[in-house]
């Protein structure tokens, strides 16, 4: 295998495992031990973690080496701002343009977060939950719009600053929401999206900012 291809399948694992906090803020990723778990040299673990870099996921330590980036109190408070900009808006566009595939997609995402947490598996359900708004971003189809989503550290709004864990109740509501978008998309009601996705995301700052 390409050493590109390679890299890109170390930069999608790593990715996934820190955008569902299966790897969290402060977490040090070291080459070797990359490399041998996932059956890759160092260089292609090299670039993935250079990419990973350039988006801002992982930042370098004062005597080098890699580490899952940590998240500040004002961190989480402007990420929220900047996803409610991009995703109301995202909502009001996808409304517009989104066909049954798409629909479809969404409920087969709800579908999978409920199973996860019906069977205890919240990593996977913290990765439907990225997966959802990420597919809404994609259904408004505006490649600008998904660049600066992208770009913008918005995933590592999910990350926990205190030590609490997450109560059934935070996914359960997660889940509740989430549906309750999907219905104000299908019915192409803007007003009850957008009344429901400024609730998610401000209960989403509120549970990151429970510190102990």
């Amino acid at each position: 295998m390409k050493i590109d291809s390679l890299a890109n399948k170390v930069y999608s694992e790593l990715r996934k495992k820190i955008l569902s906090n299966q790897l969290v803020s402060g977490t040090r990723l070291k080459e070797d031990i990359w490399a041998k778990r996932l059956d890759v040299n160092r260089m292609a673990v090299r670039e993935a973690l250079t990419r990973l870099l350039g988006e801002q996921l992982i930042e370098t330590g004062e005597k080098g080496g890699y580490f899952v980036k940590s998240m500040s109190v004002e961190d989480v408070r402007q990420i929220r701002e900047l996803r409610e900009i991009l995703e109301l808006g995202a909502i009001r566009l996808a409304i517009q343009k989104i066909d049954e595939k798409g629909i479809q997609k969404l409920e087969e995402i709800c579908n999978d977060f409920t199973s996860m947490v019906e069977r205890g598996y919240f990593g996977g359900a913290c990765e439907a939950d990225v997966k959802f708004h990420e597919t809404i971003i994609d259904s408004a189809q505006n490649d600008k719009l998904k660049d600066i989503y992208e770009i913008s550290n918005i995933p590592l709004f999910h990350q926990k600053l205190g030590k609490s864990q997450t109560h059934m109740d935070d996914y359960e509501l997660t889940d509740q929401e989430h549906r309750q978008l999907l219905k104000a998309i299908k019915e192409k009601d803007v007003k009850l999206a957008e009344e429901t996705l400024t609730k998610h995301l401000l209960r989403g700052e509120v549970e990151a900012l429970e510190l102990d």
